[in-house]
């Protein structure tokens, strides 16, 4: 299970950014599972029908499949991280048994105003900021610049452009929100799309990220 955590930066950058890969960073809720405001339990968690899919689909193509999501219930003190953990193994155990592979999962577990002083901060990594992204770049070395973020949030679609990503708007979860309200959510995706394996097959289809 990839969580937050600094790595080693290379002992060759230049050969590492030449070697560097792409990837599809996938939000969770709302984008691979049903969000039902703060899934807590294992039991809880429900992959959309077509996960499996999206997530063989970008292993078959040679790409970095990584889940980013803000888990601001810890904070909230709603569920725990050991059952945030328990909760990504099953996500990870139901999409292995349709032959789907996640490279890693990265969350946030904090908010500015919210919870005990451990996860009550401005930190780096609560989407929009860049900092699961620049963390599964150094682990994985990915480069952001030929990857995508898909989400159904504007913060999804502003931590893509934050990070020099592009991003893909899906209409599950609050995307039909947000794409009815731009005012409300300022935000400029790529491109929308119905679903996560609609915007995983538009992806594959028109941009070449194998470089």
């Amino acid at each position: 299970m990839a969580e937050l955590r600094f790595a080693q930066m290379s002992r060759n950058p230049q050969s590492a950014i030449r070697n560097s890969q792409s990837a599809i960073f996938i939000d969770r809720d709302g984008t691979l599972n049903e969000d039902i405001g703060y899934v807590s339990t294992p039991e809880q968690l429900t992959l959309y029908p077509w996960a499996a899919e999206a997530v063989r689909l970008v292993n078959e193509a040679g790409l970095k499949a990584i889940v980013i999501t803000n888990q601001s219930g810890i904070a909230r003190g709603i569920y725990t991280e050991e059952t945030l953990n328990a909760i990504h193994r099953k996500m990870i155990e139901e999409l292995a048994m349709h032959g789907a592979k996640l490279d890693g999962v990265y969350y946030c577990p904090h908010h500015p105003k919210i919870g005990g002083a451990r996860y009550r901060i401005e930190c780096d990594c609560r989407k929009p900021r860049t900092g699961m992204l620049d963390r599964a770049a150094r682990e994985h070395n990915i480069d952001l610049s030929r990857s995508f973020v898909i989400g159904d949030k504007a913060s999804d679609i502003n931590l893509a452009r934050n990070a020099g990503a592009q991003a893909a708007l899906v209409l599950t979860g609050y995307g039909r929100e947000t794409e009815a309200h731009p005012d409300l959510f300022p935000c400029a995706p790529s491109f929308v799309a119905e679903t996560l394996l609609d915007a995983v097959r538009l992806i594959l289809d028109t941009r070449d990220l194998r470089g």
